[in-house]
């Protein structure tokens, strides 16, 4: 018999529960046991779920207060060793104190999982670093689990992964010296799962789907040898790609199970039949874990009948990889469009058709025929759907030349011209975009979403708060403004409802980092910009100030990263019909006077395979469609673009090829360690290197930022130098939000005149 699991499911809860247990426990509003109280509901919730849906397991330890790498550092004991605190009587506060920072430390770094747009905080491990053991949590919910009579499949990211993304700030210190020690810890685990009769666990190492040195593919067999004899079967996950390329390496693990993306790879399944050893299970990732279509149910059935036949019971069906990448439950979407809302499976939809899948490889396709024929039915009415295909867009892709890629002049000379147009000061003072979203703010949008309030009402208030951003940002002095974007829900979703092709959840939720959750639209035909969507609100906030004002676009990569793609044609053709959208928004700002207008593109890097073979493709389209919604502007208008949280230094190239006038970029919790490849590459365009982190409600002292200040002025010379946040301020407060606006624009200053007294004291110097 076929059997089935997942590997994960989304721990926020349908309605965000777990967001706002969260914050209220911040805020000081509710106490640990209330949080808690919060969270054991939920995990028994999901786990109801899996069971009602007949799987067969139910995965443990895949639910986290902030991150399951956080999660996974506080079990090991692996805590950084600045904070101070004790792993064994790790508090709550104290969790989130290593998420959020406090006011003695930064927060632990935080970037892209992979190729998704969910955040991990990196593990920071050094020469000094132990696993001598942490928190019992993740025993406690498998106790809580077992304590149901459930059939409990415990989760962990595996060693070498975990080691793998792992950083140290020891120079020359190998993270994999401390691997003998770090398996001893995972032994020690794997036995306490041992004593509670747990028959399988499974150890993720998505790492298995990157490019690996040698040394890092010897690791694998250095750990499993040691961890597939511990007495619990092993089931080696990997995802988000293929991982054919090391399976003979895997095949010879003692491990009991292997799972493998049939969904992002389906090519590499040749291979693990070729080389799977006769006791092995095999786990085949057939339902898309970070996608919300319907499956073709029928035609997964059919692929795998010959693979059941050859494997019996060592078969298991699951998602390609966790579903915390999708929402929970289509049950609450009472608005959705019903053709559209019937093409859709989110994570509690995707349960019951693993259940289909191994019913029918089970039972035979005549037991579950009803199901698939109505899977058949919602497949056939999405392709023959009118709604899909929009003649205007195909006739203005077609039209697109290469030209249309191109600025002016190239940047040196467009640089000459913007320094006398705008006229700014050395180390230009600006935001990344929003300002805090207010209990007011959020009220208004909510209160005309429902129809209480006019459309006149609600354009009055939105005046009304843009105005003060503006007061505020001109009283502590920034350079370059923003209308704040009290009017914009999301950054992607915001765009999206005024785009065609577009369609919208009420409660889409999917977690992207701690309690930020995001809502992302779903692309499910072609894309058309009907009519301006950022002019009017921009040029009124223009005419408040005699200051700059930015126009604020968020750039097609990140249009399509972050939304739920449709999967009918290449992710290129919709990644053009988005710039092509944003480039008559970024004409039509032009025409309004807006003279610096900021593209974002947070998720470019996040596009990129993890495969460098395939990065060329990606990066080629990527750059372009950038560049098109970017180069209809005159030399004059400045063009910004920002991206925050990733690892850019080996795709400098191609940012470079973006060719935008000035990048912000996230470097604070880094030290400003991210901006040295900028540094070495001899980035050409200016640059803003965030300095200070606003993830995090700690306040940076102008002392503090201006030794960040100073440092990138190492690195990069000053005069091509911006001074920026991390990112924008939407999830902070106002007071913290003007206090650390305050200390940076002062610190900026500060440094100007140094920078000034130094350049007059080398003139003195006699040559």
């Amino acid at each position: 018999m076929a059997r089935t699991h997942i590997l994960g499911f989304p721990r926020v809860g349908a309605h965000r529960e777990l967001k706002f247990a969260q914050e209220a426990f911040w805020r000081g509003e509710s106490d640990e046991a209330a949080l808690r109280g919060v969270a054991k509901d939920l995990r028994n919730r999901h786990w109801t779920l899996q069971r009602s849906a007949g799987l067969d397991f139910v995965t443990v330890g895949d639910f986290a207060y902030y991150d399951q790498m956080l999660n996974l550092s506080a079990l090991l004991g692996a805590l950084p060793a600045r904070f101070g605190f004790t792993p064994s009587t790790l508090t709550l506060s104290q969790y989130y104190e290593l998420a959020r920072g406090n006011t003695a430390q930064p927060a632990m770094e935080m970037t892209k999982w992979f190729d998704t747009n969910y955040h991990y905080l990196v593990p920071e491990l050094g020469s000094q670093t132990t696993f001598d053991g942490g928190v019992d949590w993740f025993f406690d919910e498998i106790d809580e689990a077992l304590a149901r009579n459930l059939p409990v499949k415990p989760v962990l990211v595996g060693p070498v992964t975990y080691l793998y993304l792992s950083k140290t700030h020891e120079s020359g210190f190998d993270r994999l010296s401390l691997l003998p020690a770090l398996i001893a810890r995972y032994a020690a685990i794997l036995e306490q799962l041992r004593r509670r009769g747990i028959e399988w666990v499974q150890l993720d190492e998505p790492a298995l789907c990157l490019d690996l040195e040698p040394q890092w593919l010897d690791a694998f067999a250095i750990a499993y040898d040691n961890l597939g004899a511990c007495g619990v079967n092993v089931m080696l996950a990997t995802y988000f790609d293929t991982a054919a390329d090391k399976a003979r390496l895997v095949a010879k693990l003692p491990v009991h199970g292997i799972h493998i993306d049939l969904v992002r790879a389906p090519q590499q399944l040749d291979v693990w039949r070729a080389v799977l050893p006769a006791p092995t299970v095999l786990s085949v990732g057939v339902i898309d874990g970070r996608n919300i279509w319907r499956a073709d149910l029928r035609k997964i059935v059919r692929s795998l009948e010959t693979l059941k036949t050859e494997l019996g019971d060592r078969l298991w069906i699951a998602p390609s990889c966790s579903l915390l990448h999708v929402p929970v439950s289509l049950e609450a979407e009472r608005k959705l469009d019903a053709s559209v809302k019937s093409w859709l499976a989110f994570a509690t939809e995707k349960l019951s058709e693993l259940n289909v899948i191994a019913r029918a490889l089970n039972d035979g396709q005549p037991a579950v025929e009803q199901q698939l024929a109505a899977a058949d039915a919602a497949l056939d009415a999405r392709r023959s759907s009118g709604a899909v295909v929009n003649p205007l867009v195909q006739k203005r892709v077609g039209a697109v030349t290469d030209d249309m890629a191109e600025r002016k002049s190239g940047f040196a000379e467009r640089n000459i011209i913007q320094r006398q147009s705008l006229r700014l000061p050395a180390l230009p003072t600006t935001t990344i975009g929003s300002f805090p979203q207010t209990p007011a703010i959020r009220q208004t949008r909510a209160a005309f979403k429902r129809g209480d309030i006019g459309a006149l009402d609600y354009l009055e208030r939105i005046r009304a708060e843009i105005e003060t951003a503006v007061r505020r940002q001109e009283a502590l002095g920034l350079d370059v403004l923003v209308h704040g974007e009290a009017e914009r829900n999301d950054m992607v979703e915001y765009f999206g409802e005024q785009l065609w092709g577009y369609a919208f959840t009420e409660n889409g939720w999917v977690q992207s980092y701690g309690s930020r959750c995001v809502k992302p639209p779903i692309i499910y035909g072609d894309i058309y910009r009907p009519e301006p969507m950022t002019v009017d609100t921009t040029r009124y906030a223009q005419s408040l100030t005699e200051r700059l004002m930015k126009g604020m676009l968020t750039g097609p990569v990140t249009m399509l990263q972050w939304s739920f793609v449709r999967d009918d044609q290449p992710r290129s053709t919709t990644a053009l019909q988005l710039a092509l959208a944003i480039r008559s928004e970024v004409s039509d700002l032009e025409k309004a006077g807006i003279r610096v207008i900021q593209i974002d593109e947070p998720a470019f890097r996040e596009g990129l395979p993890l495969r460098k073979s395939d990065w060329a493709h990606y990066l080629e389209w990527a750059v372009r469609v950038f560049k098109i919604s970017a180069s209809a502007v005159a030399d004059e208008t400045q063009i910004h673009t920002h991206m925050c949280y990733s690892e850019f230094n080996d795709i400098l190239p191609s940012i470079a090829a973006m060719d935008a006038d000035v990048i912000t970029i996230e470097t604070s919790r880094s030290a400003m360690e991210l901006l040295d490849g900028f540094g070495e590459f001899d980035y050409p365009n200016e640059i803003g290197p965030g300095v200070y982190d606003i993830h995090s409600p700690r306040v940076p002292s102008v002392e503090a930022i201006q030794r960040l200040l100073e440092r990138a002025c190492e690195v990069i010379p000053a005069e091509r130098l911006w001074v920026n946040p991390d990112c924008g301020l939407k999830t902070r407060g106002w007071p913290e939000t003007e206090a650390a606006l305050a200390n940076m624009v002062e610190a900026a200053k500060a440094l100007r005149a140094k920078l000034a007294i130094e350049a007059l004291s080398e003139s003195a110097v006699p040559g």
